[in-house]
């Protein structure tokens, strides 16, 4: 269930939602994180719901001290109304016995709030690709039935559409599968909007486990060649802003005490 922070529920109507997938490297994550800070959107609400492993803390995108007394949970909504884009940043993961009502409940929100369209930021398991998905990038996409007209947009991007694999490699070829491993709910999620004929992209990373800041900077980077959310920067600068709270993406540090 969506819950405002305002007294009023915010319109979405015609807006472009964009959330992740809680998934390998959380590259989807911290993706979202270089939007919501780089835009300096609004947070305008939160999902409440028992699906997600609950958390509380300070705002992690504040800017000065008296910022950071914001409480930030689990599943958090932005906005930006100038450009019509909504993010929905999600921070835990889906409990494994919740997994199926998350998806109905995030399906159900896109539908009564009038998302024009919604983009899942997601990743996969490099070590799991099959021969053919070693070619080119590693840039995926999906995209439901409700919005194919955007695919020859993405193909001129230079895009590959994820490649279905066989269901048994090495016996036969003739039935292939959609399989994105450590993509979280991405596969669920994707087929309940062809099914609900919601218009979702899915954008999907082969990576690993590790430091994936720059997988995220190159999922954005893709994502703003084809939504033009910002400029294209000069030669060797970044537009994209790193919210405070990436300082201590790995730990504190090692305590000088200890040597």
């Amino acid at each position: 269930m969506f819950v405002s922070s305002e007294d009023s529920t915010p319109c979405f109507k015609g807006y472009t939602l964009i959330l992740p997938a809680v998934a390998v490297g959380n590259v989807g994550q911290l993706s979202a994180d270089l939007i919501i800070s780089t835009l300096k959107m609004v947070r305008v609400g939160h999902l409440h719901t028992e699906c997600l492993v609950p958390i509380a803390g300070n705002n992690p995108y504040s800017c000065a001290a008296g910022e950071t007394d914001q409480i930030s949970t689990s599943a958090e909504v932005y906005s930006h109304s100038d450009l019509k884009l909504a993010v929905l940043q999600i921070r835990t993961p889906v409990l494994q016995t919740k997994v199926r009502a998350f998806r109905k409940l995030l399906v159900s929100w896109i539908k009564s709030s009038g998302f024009s369209r919604t983009v899942l930021l997601s990743s996969s398991h490099a070590y799991h690709r099959d021969d053919q998905q070693l070619h080119g990038t590693t840039l995926r996409y999906l995209l439901t039935p409700a919005l194919q007209e955007v695919e020859e947009t993405l193909r001129e991007l230079g895009w590959t559409e994820l490649e279905r694999v066989s269901a048994f490699p090495g016996i036969s070829d003739s039935e292939k599968r959609l399989w994105i491993p450590g993509g979280g709910v991405t596969k669920g999620l994707y087929s309940d909007c062809c099914t609900e004929s919601v218009p979702l992209a899915v954008l999907l990373l082969f990576c690993s486990e590790g430091d994936n800041v720059p997988d995220a900077f190159t999922l954005i980077d893709r994502l703003n060649d084809w939504l033009h959310l910002l400029d294209k920067p000069s030669q060797g600068s970044s537009v994209w802003r790193v919210p405070s709270s990436w300082r201590l993406l790995f730990g504190s540090g090692i305590p000088p005490l200890l040597f």
